[in-house]
């Protein structure tokens, strides 16, 4: 697992250069921001380590997808005082819970097998605007139903999960691509949704764009804007 720090606060750790998870710097200690994959907690406990910054004091997933909290079980394990902290509707996700909900769009497509059930139960479910540390939640559904972002308040570095992507070029999840189709064609849960939320994090201005697959974009707003048009171009 490599680390690669990006400005004061954030460090990415990406894992087989395809799947990221970060950690942020608090006064406190650490927050870790998504798991990645199966068999990624020991690797994530050495970076901790390795990056300073004190213990990971907190848990967060954006979603609930095998990719980001496939370690979750692991890690919680391994740090039971850490606080592990995501929305409702993807605590139920992460149980196995894949019924629609009323009110969501009809045609979303709730595929379990992309849903990796933990046993880990959330010691905390967070809503729009709630305050994790420095991390401001943005709710960001469309990839799935309760999908988070976490905007940090510091210095607007916003870490989107699976919003957006950044593999080549910046890309809004719902647009099917040829250097990473799988995400629209496999795990997309409502495009147009997707669509929105694209549309609502860019209005963050972010200084910095943290993905969960792909690098870390400085100054990315002009990125977002093409990613943009390339999905309003195809609705």
């Amino acid at each position: 697992m490599r680390e690669i720090t990006h400005g004061d606060h954030l460090i990415q750790l990406e894992r087989m250069r395809f799947s990221n998870c970060y950690l942020v710097r608090e006064d406190d200690g650490l927050t870790l921001v998504d798991t990645s994959i199966p068999r990624s907690a020991g690797d994530i406990l050495k970076a901790a380590g390795r990056v300073g910054g004190g213990p990971i004091r907190r848990i967060l997933a954006t979603h609930c997808h095998n990719d980001h909290v496939g370690s979750l079980d692991a890690v919680k394990e391994r740090l039971p005082d850490a606080e592990v902290a995501m929305s409702a509707r993807e605590a139920e996700l992460m149980r196995g819970e894949v019924s629609r909900h009323p009110g969501e769009p009809e045609d979303g497509r709730l595929r379990g097998f992309v849903f990796h059930e933990q046993k880990t139960v959330p010691d905390r479910l967070l809503s729009d605007g709630d305050m994790v540390g420095s991390l401001r939640t943005v709710w960001a559904p469309g990839h799935t139903p309760g999908h988070l972002a976490f905007l940090d308040t510091r210095d607007g570095t916003l870490i989107a999960g699976d919003a957006y992507l950044s593999i080549g070029n910046v890309f809004v999840t719902s647009e099917v691509t040829l250097r990473f189709p799988l995400p629209a064609l496999f795990g997309m849960w409502h495009a147009g949704t997707s669509n929105e939320t694209a549309r609502k994090l860019r209005a963050l201005e972010p200084s910095r764009l943290a993905t969960g697959h792909g690098r870390v974009v400085e100054d990315p707003v002009p990125a977002m804007d093409h990613a943009l048009a390339q999905v309003g171009s195809a609705s």
